[in-house]
């Protein structure tokens, strides 16, 4: 059996499929991954695994250039004869999905985390695009031989809501999975003088960077004894993205330390205590589950995929969403009490472990495609 695996960035197939590919290849498929090109597709090489780059901007609208991308899909596709392809976010479910169908792939796998900036934005461009993402939708997620991934309920609500979602074709599974063994609690972190919170995320304002940046500022003339730190990097292909030159005037400031990217994750989540992420809504945030499995404990906002992975003072504590003040009482709050985060910190770790341990979401997902495989 062959599987193609298409994202719209390789360093999404690096940071959130890998496991999926080497858990498909150990298990005797074929797999090969699909993104534009970027410098995590030789990493991905490096592992073993088949990566090729595509022709694709996420950003384009040009009808020409778009055409021309399903085009190359269709061809690879007829070329491969894979047994599936899966497609992760909205732009490569649609393309992805409709190559298949004209290249006659017999079953598709959609993974789609939200409804994506074209459904969420209030921008007159987003507006006027849904029209036609909602019909290419309707065409990517249709048919018997397809199946699509849901990560948390509020997702699956609101493509009922949109009319999207046949209940017999979605399934539910949270997020992509972590190694919880590789994400491990490491030794009790308050004995320290001054604490460390961390936001780790791609630096997009609906991750709730401005937030967490006005926090920092009020715990400063609150002369609470916490250090904010800053990990991941701008991404300059989303609207939403954060520009560098902002991120160095807060630094300047004194307001927080950016790591910018960090590859060894598990050692920084076990030097920190606190990790916050005030997220506007997410599929299931990777980020958050890896810092619950390290021990921290966890700040998060009340909304979409966020409270999946915190219960409010059970295994992390809730904030409402772009409130920088009470991000700033909760993270004072933990800093305070040393008792309640290390309480914290291990509830999240046992939650970590019994719902979001990539052996059980690599398992589910095997099974959505020996079911697709069985009825094509």
């Amino acid at each position: 059996m062959k599987v193609v695996l298409f994202a719209n960035t390789d360093w999404y197939l690096w940071n959130f499929r890998r496991s999926l590919a080497l858990a498909l290849r150990d298990a005797g498929y074929e797999v090969v991954l699909l993104s534009p090109d970027g410098p995590y597709g030789e990493k991905i090489r490096a592992c073993g695994l088949h990566w090729q780059p595509a022709p694709m901007d996420r950003r384009s609208l040009n009808p020409l250039r778009e055409a021309l991308l399903l085009w190359h899909l269709v061809r690879l596709f007829r070329y491969e004869r894979p047994d599936v392809v899966h497609g992760f976010t909205i732009k490569c479910v649609v393309y992805g999905s409709l190559a298949a169908r004209l290249a006659g792939v017999p079953a598709r796998v959609n993974a789609v985390a939200g409804m994506g900036y074209v459904f969420t934005s209030q921008s007159w461009r987003a507006r006027a695009l849904r029209p036609l993402v909602r019909g290419l939708l309707h065409l990517a997620l249709g048919g018997r031989n397809a199946r699509l991934i849901l990560q948390n309920p509020d997702d699956v609500a609101l493509f009922r809501k949109a009319r999207l979602l046949d209940l017999e074709r979605a399934r539910l599974i949270p997020g992509s999975g972590v190694d919880c063994r590789r994400f491990a609690q490491g030794p009790v972190r308050s004995s320290v003088d001054r604490v460390q919170a961390l936001l780790p995320a791609r630096l997009l304002w609906d991750k709730g960077v401005a937030e967490y940046v006005e926090a920092a500022r009020l715990l400063r003339e609150r002369q609470v004894p916490v250090d904010l730190l800053l990990a991941g990097t701008p991404d300059p292909g989303n609207p939403a993205a954060v520009p560098e030159s902002a991120v160095r005037e807060w630094v300047s400031e004194g307001l927080l330390q950016w790591l910018g990217h960090v590859d060894d994750m598990p050692t920084l989540f076990r030097s920190v205590q606190i990790v916050a992420l005030p997220s506007y809504r997410e599929g299931l945030p990777k980020g958050l589950i890896e810092a619950g499995a390290s021990g921290c404990a966890l700040v998060t906002t009340d909304v979409p995929g966020c409270r999946e992975v915190v219960t409010h003072e059970v295994d992390g504590l809730l904030v409402p969403v772009k409130d920088s003040g009470t991000l700033a009482d909760a993270i004072e709050r933990l800093v305070w009490d040393p008792v309640l985060r290390h309480r914290l910190g291990v509830a999240a770790r046992e939650k970590a472990v019994a719902q979001f341990d990539e052996r059980i979401v690599l398992a589910r997902t095997l099974d959505v495609y020996a079911e697709l495989l069985g009825s094509a």
